[in-house]
């Protein structure tokens, strides 16, 4: 290799999901669009070299982990935000860190605006 390899992510970027997140009753009942960016720290050194699927963090699992916990209804962006992560560091603990991004596009509250979004930073304890 001509170069070290300092850090390395995994990405996913603007996962859409309808679900049923929201402090009003009435978000809970018809649910709504909500928006996740993903980016894990994960090392990928091996993978850059190998080629090998078997060295690298699979987003098609991360993308499962995510669903699923989008599917649960929460009063609190944060809590599912949350959420994602411990379930992410419980089923991959390797991933060193995680930074995610929950957005709820058209928000009820009667502002002009794209979406209001909880951004997390979590770093897995046990890879420190």
């Amino acid at each position: 290799m001509d170069y070290a390899l300092k850090e390395g992510y995994v990405v996913l970027n603007n996962l859409r999901f309808n679900a049923r997140h929201g402090v009003l009753p009435q978000e809970r009942a018809t649910g709504g669009e909500f928006i996740v960016n993903l980016r894990a720290k994960y090392p990928l050194a091996k993978a850059v070299e190998s080629d090998d699927v078997a060295d690298t963090l699979n987003y098609a699992e991360l993308f499962e982990i995510i669903n699923k916990e989008m599917q649960k209804p929460s009063c609190l962006l944060e809590h599912v935000a949350g959420r994602i992560g411990k379930s992410i560091f419980e089923a991959m603990p390797e991933v060193e860190a995680i930074d995610i991004t929950l957005a709820k596009t058209n928000p009820p509250m009667g502002a002009d605006l794209d979406s209001a979004a909880v951004e997390l930073h979590l770093i897995n304890d046990k890879t420190f």
